[in-house]
């Protein structure tokens, strides 16, 4: 199998993108990953677009993104994971490339959520979990899917409400800083407790927005790499698995197997030693669509005991100076949640701090050159982990 490489990497503006159709928006992610890479669309062997697309008028979003781009008739095919969509297209075309079946592959994640509205949204992603048994005949949301888990913490581990807009504080104020972010405000707990609640205990500020935007990335096999940049970002590894459709048949409500599988894998894979995992990041960009699911991700991947989460969030460990920088674009929570674009916008971000590049304030310090991604669909029915780099595997 060959390494690859990040040689290139572009984002759109997130936000509600009335300005742009889904292929415009693309478009702008695409152009700026190529001139990052300093390169054009002839020299793309193939591309791989993420996108879920239910709310969204066009069906066929690959054929229209890719002559859009000038990349047809170029090989390109859409992938779907729900919202580790994005995670799941890059690690369609790292395949593609670790095998020796292209040399350069361009990975795009896209969504246009707002051609819905919101409660179409909400609906179409309530019938992402169990159909027939949870949306049918209980009229579950996502928000009260996520919930669920947040009752859970409360009675069992004495987590309060204040430590979940703990979380939602510190993605508003690095979201404040990233241009990109669909949010650019910063928040107080104080204005996050008073938000309306969407399902008790969550409220509006513990929810990620409906968003429009797009990410690419520009993956290079190891040769054409060196073409093209000295300063690659390498794929170590990848960990994923998946969980139940029916949340019945789930052993417990305070973290997602998935999560805790996939990490074992991908540690396994990249050499890390699961019992303090924290060492060998100097940041980290978890899957935050509501507070409760970045709590539950700092104890799924063993960064900290389950159950002592929401202190080390007390104690702000998980801001710029702390045992782990969490989300320093500002996460789902503030940076928005176009969610095929969301996982490759993660990376897009990771690659510019392992690069330095960030915008002043949200830099991370590099000492390691080490950066991991976490993304999930559904509640946990999809998860996708990687490990990136400065130095080569």
């Amino acid at each position: 199998m060959r390494k690859v490489a990040i040689v290139g990497v572009g984002i759109a503006k997130y936000g509600y993108r009335s300005d742009a159709t889904l292929a415009e928006i693309a478009f702008e992610a695409i152009k700026e990953a190529l001139d990052d890479a300093k390169i054009d669309a002839r020299d793309i062997d193939s591309f791989v677009v993420g996108n879920t697309g239910v709310w969204s008028s066009e069906p066929l979003p690959a054929v229209l993104i890719g002559e859009y781009a000038g990349l047809v008739p170029k090989n390109g095919i859409r992938v779907e994971a729900a919202c580790a969509t994005g995670l799941a297209a890059t690690r369609t075309a790292y395949t593609m490339i670790a095998s020796g079946e292209a040399d350069i592959v361009l990975v795009i994640g896209v969504e246009k959520m707002s051609e819905s509205t919101t409660p179409q949204v909400v609906e179409l992603i309530g019938r992402a979990g169990n159909y027939f048994w949870e949306f049918e005949n209980f009229g579950m949301t996502f928000p009260g899917y996520y919930a669920m888990y947040a009752t859970s913490y409360i009675k069992r581990f004495g987590v309060k409400e204040e430590d979940l807009c703990e979380i939602a504080v510190k993605n508003h104020y690095y979201g404040s800083m990233n241009p990109k972010a669909h949010f650019q405000n910063r928040i107080t707990v104080e204005q996050c407790m008073s938000s309306r609640y969407i399902a008790w205990p969550l409220k509006l500020f513990d929810s990620s927005p409906i968003t429009d935007g797009a990410a690419a990335l520009i993956l290079a096999s190891e040769d054409k790499a060196k073409e093209i940049t000295d300063s690659s970002v390498w794929i170590r590894g990848w960990g994923y698995a998946n969980g139940t459709s029916n949340l019945s048949k789930r052993s417990d409500y305070i973290g997602l197997e998935a999560t805790r599988v996939a990490a074992q894998m991908l540690y396994k894979k990249a050499g890390v030693d699961p019992s303090n995992p924290a060492k060998y990041f100097d940041v980290a960009n978890l899957h935050d669509a509501f507070t409760i699911a970045e709590l539950m991700a700092l104890s799924d991947l063993g960064f900290v005991k389950k159950g002592e989460e929401h202190l080390i969030v007390r104690e702000k460990q998980t801001y710029i100076g702390g045992i782990l920088p969490v989300n320093l674009d500002g996460g789902l929570k503030a940076k928005g949640h176009p969610i095929g674009a969301t996982g490759v916008g993660m990376l897009v971000d990771l690659t510019k701090q392992l690069q330095q590049r960030a915008e002043k304030g949200r830099q991370a310090p590099i000492k390691r050159g080490w950066a991991l991604a976490h993304n999930v669909g559904g509640t946990g029915h999809y998860v996708f982990t990687t490990i990136l780099s400065v130095d080569k595997p």
